[in-house]
């Protein structure tokens, strides 16, 4: 018997006299106290009550709980006469027939881009038609033996199962496949020299690829397929500002890696003519702020000085070009009254001098003047 068949029992009684009710019992192991057999070999659990007139009695489904032994007795009469057990009729439940996915080509492991044949493996007959499953689901249009699915998108978990005409009708479905993508090799972009890169100078560019070594090399610069060589290794001038992308192909599987990240390339201006350029705008203007703090200072101290008159500063704002356009400098301008009024009392002796006149005096003594009188 195999699971999910139709099983129907006939219980008969040798005399073909009528009136007879039939019981049906399934076999336990033998107990006391329990319904038993004659020689005690099992003991009985009734499936019916206290019978019927049909002489039959179905299984439907059987299955595999199913199996055992089963008898009958017939009675009729009141009080009730009791024919004795009949002899036990086993069934047994086989297995239905196991199905298995397997996956026919390519070889595992599986990549982006591969085009994957599976087949449903069932080894006992042949008249099967197959029903499959991906992830729990029906794929109603599939009916062959196998089936060829696209990867990435159709990566899961498969099943199948068989059906036919004839006994058995079908298979167990069979245990879950996955089928999973494996990451493609990774590609790297690496740039010589190192660090920044002046104007005018060549770089060389290298693509590392993490496995196998059978690869031709795709070049990418901005976004477009380079025409440049195929090779692991290209060259560029670095004044050529731009992303470089590589990626490698191969005849065999996986057939490709992925695209490496961008690798940007830009030049940096030179230090000696950054410190020429900083050095021209700087100096002037630090020039001018020291002369005027010097100013200030002394202004300063000239206003502090009881001792002098009052003096003035009087604090101007002009612009001075230079080569990295006008800068606006503040400077004192210092009147000193002092020095002022200095100058023109030595202008003023100087005169004096100039117009002086000299004349002799004549000096007597006093007995002189005594003598005269």
């Amino acid at each position: 018997m195999n699971p999910g068949d139709s099983v129907t029992l006939n219980c008969e009684v040798k005399e073909s006299s009528t009136g007879w009710r039939f019981s049906w019992y399934k076999t336990v192991p033998y107990r006391a106290g329990l319904p038993s057999l004659l020689d005690k070999s099992y003991s009985v659990e009734a499936l019916s009550g206290y019978g019927t007139t049909e002489e039959s009695y179905t299984l439907s489904p059987a299955g595999p709980t199913d199996t055992g032994g089963y008898v009958c007795r017939a009675g009729r009469g009141d009080p009730v006469y009791y024919t004795d057990y009949s002899e036990p009729q086993f069934l047994w439940s086989g297995d239905l027939p196991r199905a298995s996915v397997k996956i026919v080509s390519p070889q595992e492991p599986l990549y982006t881009g591969d085009r994957v044949t599976l087949q449903c493996y069932i080894p006992e007959y042949t008249d099967w038609t197959y029903v499959w499953y991906k992830d729990k689901e029906l794929l109603p249009i599939e009916t062959s033996k196998t089936t060829t699915i696209n990867l990435p998108n159709n990566a899961g978990q498969y099943q199948c199962q068989g059906k036919r005409t004839g006994r058995p009708q079908s298979s167990c479905i069979s245990p879950n496949h996955p089928i999973s993508v494996t990451a493609l090799p990774t590609a790297s972009v690496s740039v010589s020299p190192q660090g920044l890169l002046y104007s005018g100078e060549t770089v060389t560019l290298q693509c590392d690829i993490s496995d196998y070594t059978d690869w031709t090399y795709w070049w990418y610069r901005n976004e477009l397929q380079s025409p440049c060589s195929a090779s692991k290794t290209i060259t560029s001038l670095s004044d050529q500002v731009s992303q470089y992308q590589c990626q490698g192909r191969r005849t065999d599987r996986p057939k490709s890696s992925q695209r490496s990240d961008y690798l940007n390339i830009s030049v940096t201006v030179p230090g000696s003519s950054t410190s020429v350029l900083v050095g021209v705008v700087v100096g002037p203007v630090v020039a001018v702020v020291l002369l005027t703090i010097f100013l200030v200072l002394l202004c300063r101290e000239k206003l502090t000085d009881p001792n002098e008159d009052s003096d003035y500063c009087e604090m101007k704002t002009v612009k001075i070009t230079a080569s990295s356009g006008p800068v606006d400098v503040t400077y004192a301008e210092t009147d000193l009254k002092t020095m002022v009024i200095a100058q023109k009392m030595k202008e003023s002796t100087s005169l004096l001098e100039s117009e002086s006149v000299y004349s002799p005096i004549k000096t007597q003594s006093l007995r002189e003047m005594n003598t005269i009188s």
